[in-house]
């Protein structure tokens, strides 16, 4: 389990736990954080689970794949710090990780 806080464009914190092995956008979906959409699902087949990874985390998050960074390409407002939050799996190494919402998904 792991600690990840969600920062909604406004600024409003919401800081939910996430168990191992769920993506952080799933985390999001199943503890009703706005502004994370997921159309597909969490397939990678559309931009609308975009977040900003905290400068000091994007290093434990890894790198986006390919794949991943063609989907960005869908979403405004991208930053070198830009992730799909499906593809970003929760382990306990995540435990304090701070993702930042946009100001919309689409």
């Amino acid at each position: 389990m792991a600690k990840i806080t969600y920062i909604e464009h406004d600024g409003t914190e919401h800081a939910v736990d996430v168990k191992t092995g769920l993506s952080v956008m799933e985390g999001a979906i199943r503890n009703n954080v706005p502004g994370i959409d997921a159309d597909c699902g969490g397939a990678c087949a559309c931009a609308t689970c975009h977040v900003y990874v905290d400068p000091d985390w994007q290093a434990e998050t890894g790198r986006p794949s390919a794949m991943e960074e063609s989907m960005l390409d869908f979403a405004e407002a991208v930053e070198p710090n830009s992730r799909l939050s499906c593809q970003i799996r929760v382990s306990d190494d995540l435990d304090g990780l701070i993702v930042r919402l946009p100001e919309n998904q689409h």
